[in-house]
């Protein structure tokens, strides 16, 4: 009788240990299920894609103003290129109508002129339309001949329109500067 009651005590003692497993199981099973769906919740979150389409039209849209705020006369056919390829619509049709004009301009001064992006936001984003508006701070390099340059800070005003899945300026101004007073 006395083996029989070693055989039972031990299984008592095994029970506690294996009910603790089981437990433990089962909290770490509940613990991935919830990260699993956490995840693919986020991934799945419009405000995620949403952001992103920002970002991307933010970026775009700084270095298309950059880019067309910038030309050397030394390499005036690549920046000119670059100044078409970062634009669409009637912007682009402006560029590519008034080039040969304005690239015997632009020889004849033989300026180089770089831009470099201080700050820029974006001001409207409507995704579904494939269309946003960005305000662009860049400070203005203009370098003439003899080494004499100037700097302009200038802000520009800027629209956005999605074309094979890229951003373009489709319009470009300054942007007022200073308010109006109602005296």
């Amino acid at each position: 009788m006395e083996r029989g009651t070693r055989t039972a005590a031990a299984g008592l003692r095994t029970l506690p240990v294996t009910a603790l497993a089981l437990a433990l199981a089962l909290i770490a099973g509940g613990f991935a299920g919830w990260a699993g769906w956490d995840w693919y919740d986020a991934a799945h979150d419009d405000t995620v894609a949403y952001a992103e389409q920002r970002d991307d039209a933010l970026a775009a849209g700084e270095q298309a103003v950059q880019n067309l705020n910038t030309l050397d006369h030394r390499s005036l056919d690549r920046g000119l290129d670059l100044w078409e390829s970062s634009t669409t619509g009637d912007l682009h049709d402006q560029l590519v109508a008034g080039r040969e004009e304005f690239a015997g301009q632009v020889k004849t001064a033989k300026t180089v002129t770089t831009a470099k992006v201080l700050s820029g936001a974006l001001t409207e984003l409507d995704d579904r339309a494939d269309r946003a508006r960005v305000l662009v701070a860049l400070r203005v390099t203009v370098k003439a001949p003899g080494d004499q340059s100037t700097d302009k800070d200038s802000r520009m005003l800027g629209e956005l329109t999605r074309t094979d899945g890229h951003w373009k300026l489709s319009a470009l101004g300054q942007a007022p500067v200073g308010g109006t007073s109602a005296g």
